[in-house]
C-alpha cells in the first residue's frame, strides 16, 4: 500500500505537495491542467529523470498499474499488436491446485512480510521519535550560545540546524577526563583575542637582586670593640657596652679648657682632657673601618632593595598587568614576603651601625625572591602563550572551538549515550527483521518459481479476449472486437478489414476499448513469469472523451471491478468530472469513512497543491446541478444523475430521510413515474442500467416526477425557490 506521494520541482509542481493515505480507496479531483496527469505519468514511471525530486512511500515494493494517455499512447498507438493477457486455463486440475497452493503461500509470506514492515516502521518510528527528543535536549546548545553575549557564537557555525548539531554533538568522542576549562574561561580567551580590546602584553621583570653578599657578610656576625690596649680598655669591656661609650663622645668637646668637663651620662665634672684623649683611642683605626664598611654595607644593600622592590613604582608596574588580576592574592603573598624580608634586613643593618660590639640576624632572601620569581615565570608563560594566540588567532579559535565541544560531548554524554544505546539496539531489531523479510522473500521467489513452471503449459489468452468482446457488445459497441493473433498478442478488428483500425475509432471509442484492455491486464498476468503479487491501480480520467451515456457504465465496472475486489491492493481515481467523482464517493458515511479518502487538486501561481477534500464539499456545487436539470438540451442521462444527486443530497443529508420513505407517497406510485423512481434509487437491483434501457427518457415525465418528490415532502418552496419560479 503506498501511504505517501511526494510531488516536486515538476511541471506545475512548483514546490513539494505531498498526498498522504492509508485508505484503500482514494479519489482525486481537480480540474484540467491542475496536475493530475503529471502524478500519473509519475506513477507510470518513477524511474524518468524528471521525477528526481518526487518519491514514494509504501509499505513493499508495489506493481503499480496505471491507465493514463500515456498507457493509451504505449500499448494502442506505437504497437501494432496488443500484448496477450494471460488467464489460467482449467483443463489441468492438478497444476492449477499446485499454483493455487503456491499463491497461498506467496500470499501469507507477503502477509508476514507486510507486518515485518509494519513492524519495522514502527521501530523506526521509535527511532526519529527518540532522536528528535535528543535533538530538542541538544538545541540548548544552539539557543544558549547563539544568544546573549554571542562570544561563542563562531562555534556553530554551519551548524545551526538541530539534525546537523546533533550529528556533531553525536560524532565527538567522549573526552576520558571532564575538560579543565569552563565555557567563562573559553569566553574569556576568545574575548581575549579578538575585539578592540585584544592586544600582546609585555612580559613582567623578574627580580634582580645583586645584594645577596651583604647577607653573607661576616661584620655582620663581628663583636666590633675598640682598642684593648687603651688605658680605659678594661672599664669598657667590664661595663660591655663600648657603643653606649662611643655614644657618649659625641657630647664632649674637642678640647676641655678648663681642666675638667662634665661627664655626658652622669653630669659630674670628672672628664678631663686626658680621659677623652684615651676614650678616643680605645675607638682605634680598625674600629672606624669596620663602622665605615657597615655604613657602605647598608647603602649598598638599601640601593639593591629600591632597583629590587622597595621603590613604590616597581609594584605598580606589576599591578598594572592584567595577567595578574586573577592572581592579585598570590602576587601579593610572594611580593611581600621578598618586600618584608629586605625591609627587616635593612632595619637590622642599621641597629648593626648603632651598636657595632652586637651580632645581629641577618635573613638570606635567596629563596624568597627565587619563589617570587618563579611565580612571574608562570604569569609570563601565560603572557607568552596570549601573545602567540593573537599572533595565530585562527589556529586558537579552532583551538578554543574544539575544546568548547569537547566540553558539551562531556555535558550532554548522557544525553547521547544513552540515544546511541537505543539507537543500537532498534538497529538490530530492524537488521533481524530485514534478515527474516530477505528470507520470505527468497521463499517468495521460490514459490513464484513453482508457479511460472505450472503456467508454462496451462496458460491462454482466450478468457481475455472474451471478456473484452462481451463489454464492447454490452456497452453497445459491435462493429470492431479483438481477436487472438499469432500466439499471445492481440488485434483489434473490423469486418471492413481497415489497416489501422485503433485510429479509424472515435475518442470514445478509443477510450472504452482501451479501459477494458487495461481492467483485464490487472485482472490477468502479462507474462507467465507473472506471480500474481497484489496490484495497485491508477486510473486519471478514464471519462475524459466519453459521452455521457457511458459515463456511469464506466463508473459501475470500476466500483465493480477495483472497489469491491480483494484481489487490489489500492486504488487511485484521477477526474475533472464532479459528477464522475460523486458517482464513485460512498454515500454512506461509515463504509466511506472506513474505505475512501478524498482528495482536491489546485493550481495558482504557486504551482499545483494537493489537499484532503470533505465529503461535504461536494455539496458545494449543489446549484449546479439544479442549471444541468432545467436545462432540457443536455445529456439525457446527465439530467438523469443530476435529479438523483439532488435527491440523494437533500434528503439524506439535509433531511436525513431514508429514499424509500420518500417514494412510499401514493402519489408517486403512478407507473409513468417507476422509471425515475428505479432511476433515482441507488439500491435498486437496476443500479446503472435502467436509464440506458430507455435509451432515452422523457423529460418532462422526469421533470414533473421530480417536482412531485418535493411536493410530497413538504419541500415545494424549496423546489420553486432552485427552479426560480415565482
Amino acid at each position: 500500500m503506498i501511504t505517501k506521494i511526494a510531488m516536486n520541482n515538476v511541471a506545475s509542481y512548483k514546490s513539494l505537495t505531498t498526498l498522504e493515505t492509508d485508505k484503500t480507496v482514494n479519489l482525486i479531483y481537480g480540474l484540467n491542467g491542475t496536475g493530475k496527469s503529471t502524478l500519473s505519468s509519475f506513477l507510470y514511471n518513477k524511474d524518468d529523470s524528471k521525477f528526481n525530486d518526487c518519491s514514494i512511500n509504501s509499505l513493499i515494493d508495489e506493481d503499480i498499474r496505471v491507465y493514463s494517455q500515456k498507457f493509451i499512447q504505449d500499448y494502442f498507438y506505437e504497437s501494432g499488436n496488443l500484448k496477450g493477457i494471460f488467464t489460467l486455463s482449467r483443463k489441468n486440475k492438478e497444476a492449477e491446485e499446485t499454483i493455487k497452493t503456491a499463491e497461498k503461500k506467496i500470499k501469507d509470506l507477503k502477509d508476514d512480510e507486510t507486518k515485518i514492515n509494519q513492524q519495522q516502521n514502527k521501530q523506526i518510528t521509535s527511532l526519529e521519535t527518540k532522536r528528535k527528543k535528543t535533538e530538542n535536549k541538544t538545541w540548548e546548545i544552539k539557543t544558549t550560545f547563539a544568544g546573549g553575549d554571542r562570544v561563542l557564537e563562531y562555534c556553530l557555525e554551519r551548524l545551526k540546524n538541530k539534525d546537523l548539531l546533533f550529528d556533531h554533538l553525536a560524532n565527538i568522542k567522549k573526552p576520558d577526563e571532564q575538560p579543565e576549562k569552563t565555557i567563562d574561561q573559553l569566553k574569556k580567551e576568545v574575548e581575549a583575542i579578538q575585539g578592540d580590546d585584544a592586544q600582546k602584553y609585555d612580559l613582567l621583570s623578574t627580580i634582580n637582586f645583586t645584594a645577596h653578599e651583604v647577607e653573607q657578610n661576616r661584620i655582620l656576625q663581628k663583636n666590633i670593640v675598640g682598642n684593648e690596649n687603651s688605658t680605659i680598655s678594661a672599664l669598657i669591656n667590664k661595663l660591655q657596652n663600648s657603643d653606649w661609650v662611643k655614644d657618649g663622645l659625641q657630647y664632649l668637646p674637642e678640647v676641655i679648657k678648663k681642666g675638667t668637663e662634665s661627664c655626658p651620662f652622669c653630669q659630674s665634672k670628672t672628664i678631663t682632657n686626658a680621659l677623652r684623649e684615651n676614650i678616643q683611642n680605645f675607638f682605634d683605626e680598625s674600629y672606624e673601618n669596620d663602622i665605615n664598611e657597615l655604613n657602605n654595607l647598608l647603602s649598598a644593600y638599601e640601593s639593591a632593595c629600591k632597583e629590587a622592590v622597595l621603590a613604590p613604582p616597581i609594584k605598580g608596574k606589576f599591578e598594572a598587568n592584567p595577567y595578574l588580576v586573577e592572581k592579585n592574592s598570590e602576587f601579593e603573598n610572594y611580593y611581600n614576603a621578598v618586600y618584608h624580608l629586605l625591609e627587616k634586613n635593612i632595619n637590622e643593618l642599621k641597629i648593626k651601625i648603632k651598636a657595632p660590639s652586637q651580632k645581629i640576624i641577618f635573613l638570606d632572601s635567596t629563596d624568597a625572591i627565587k619563589e617570587f620569581n618563579d611565580f612571574i615565570g608562570k604569569i609570563n608563560q601565560s603572557i607568552r602563550t596570549h601573545n602567540k594566540k593573537i599572533d595565530n588567532k585562527d589556529d586558537t579559535l579552532n583551538e578554543i572551538k574544539e575544546q568548547f565541544w569537547a566540553l558539551m560531548r562531556w555535558n550532554y554524554d548522557q544525553t547521547i549515550s544513552t540515544y546511541l544505546e537505543d539507537k543500537k539496539d532498534i538497529e538490530k531489531k530492524i537488521d533481524d527483521m530485514t534478515i527474516k523479510k530477505q528470507e520470505a522473500q527468497d521463499f517468495i521467489n521460490k514459490q513464484g518459481s513453482i508457479i511460472i513452471k505450472q503456467q508454462e503449459n496451462t496458460i491462454n489468452i482466450e478468457q481475455s479476449i472474451k471478456f473484452i468482446n462481451n463489454s464492447l457488445v454490452e456497452l453497445g459497441l459491435d462493429d470492431f472486437y479483438i481477436e487472438k493473433h499469432l500466439d499471445n498478442f492481440y488485434k483489434i478488428k473490423r469486418s471492413e478489414q481497415d489497416t489501422d483500425i485503433f485510429r479509424s475509432l472515435s475518442e470514445g471509442e478509443k477510450m472504452i476499448i482501451s479501459f477494458l484492455y487495461f481492467v483485464e491486464t490487472c485482472r490477468g498476468k502479462q507474462s507467465v513469469s507473472d506471480t500474481g503479487r497484489k496490484k495497485i491501480v491508477v486510473i486519471d480520467d478514464p471519462i475524459s472523451s466519453l459521452s455521457h451515456i457511458f459515463v456511469f457504465n464506466i463508473g459501475k465496472l470500476i466500483k465493480t471491478e477495483f472497489f469491491n475486489s480483494d484481489f487490489y491492493e489500492q486504488v487511485f481515481i484521477l477526474t475533472h468530472s464532479l459528477y464522475f467523482f460523486y458517482e464513485l464517493t460512498d454515500i454512506r458515511h461509515d463504509r466511506r469513512e472506513e474505505n475512501q479518502k478524498l482528495f482536491r487538486m489546485t493550481k495558482n501561481n504557486d504551482g499545483s497543491h494537493i489537499s484532503v477534500m470533505k465529503y461535504e464539499e461536494i455539496q458545494n456545487d449543489y446549484q449546479s446541478y439544479w442549471q444541468i436539470i432545467k436545462d432540457a438540451k443536455q445529456p439525457p442521462a446527465l439530467i438523469a444523475n443530476c435529479m438523483r444527486n439532488i435527491i440523494e443530497y437533500f434528503f439524506n443529508f439535509i433531511e436525513k430521510k431514508y429514499l424509500n420513505d420518500v417514494f412510499n407517497k401514493p402519489e408517486l406510485k403512478d407507473d409513468r413515474f417507476q422509471a425515475f423512481y428505479r432511476y433515482v434509487n441507488r439500491e435498486s437491483h437496476s443500479l446503472g442500467q435502467n436509464i440506458f434501457d430507455y435509451k432515452e427518457f422523457d423529460y418532462d415525465i422526469f421533470k414533473e416526477s421530480f417536482k412531485l418528490v418535493f411536493q410530497q415532502s413538504g419541500y415545494e418552496e424549496h423546489y420553486n425557490k432552485m427552479m426560480k419560479i415565482k
